[in-house]
């Protein structure tokens, strides 16, 4: 049974950070990709970032500001969030797929205020 829970999440005035973590059951965090996703009100669920082995991918909207990492010893994923802006307000979810099925947090509420 993969869980992945997701924790960090608050209200913060524009430039700002947070961080936001994701612990995982089992040990998926080091055997997979794993990824943030967030979801805007009204809007898509939007990907921000996958990290792979040591390779870390974003999305456009948040490199420079945004940093993913894990902890494989306390099977933990990140997200550092930097230089927070008021479009970055979402629901924050960490994702696993594993063998073509989704597995997801409950998600974790960003606010960020102008």
């Amino acid at each position: 049974q993969v869980q992945l829970v997701e924790s960090g999440g608050g209200l913060v005035q524009a430039g700002g950070s947070l961080r936001l973590s994701c612990v995982a059951s089992g040990s998926i965090l080091s055997r997979y990709p794993m990824r943030w996703y967030r979801q805007a009100p009204g809007k898509q669920r939007e990907w921000v970032a996958t990290i792979t082995g040591s390779v870390t991918y974003y999305v456009d909207s948040v490199k420079g500001r945004f940093t993913i990492s894990r902890d494989n010893v306390k099977n933990t994923m990140y997200l550092q969030m930097n230089s927070l802006k008021p479009e970055d307000t979402a629901v924050y979810y960490c994702n696993c797929n594993i063998y073509d099925t989704n597995y997801w947090g409950q998600g974790t509420q960003v606010t960020v205020s102008s």
